[in-house]
């Protein structure tokens, strides 16, 4: 089974290069720490300050030890503190999807 895991953000609409900033970053750390990452999204017309990111992994088991790479890996603790220090996401949701 493949699964992504979609992660909405709502932010500091103020923040937004901020936000693209730490999304970037994601480009390089996401698939070393074993996600297939789909992209981050901004926002380009209508609301300000929602954005969108994609990562796929072949399980949710696949996806636990993703996350236990991610906050061991230097380059992600970074990033993690570099937005509680910035404070542009404002919420973070989680689900996770399938194909149909």
């Amino acid at each position: 089974m493949r699964v992504v895991c979609c992660i909405r953000y709502t932010l500091d609409p103020f923040k937004r290069a901020q936000f693209e900033e730490y999304a970037r970053r994601w480009g390089a750390i996401i698939p070393r720490c074993g996600g297939d990452l789909v992209g981050y999204y901004l926002p380009h017309e209508g609301t300000n300050n929602i954005a969108l990111a994609m990562i796929g992994f072949a399980s949710l088991a696949e996806y636990e030890a993703y996350r236990a790479r991610l906050r061991a890996d230097p380059e992600g603790a970074a990033n993690f503190r570099f937005a509680e220090e910035e404070r542009f996401i404002l919420r973070e949701e989680r689900s996770f999807l399938r194909a149909v």
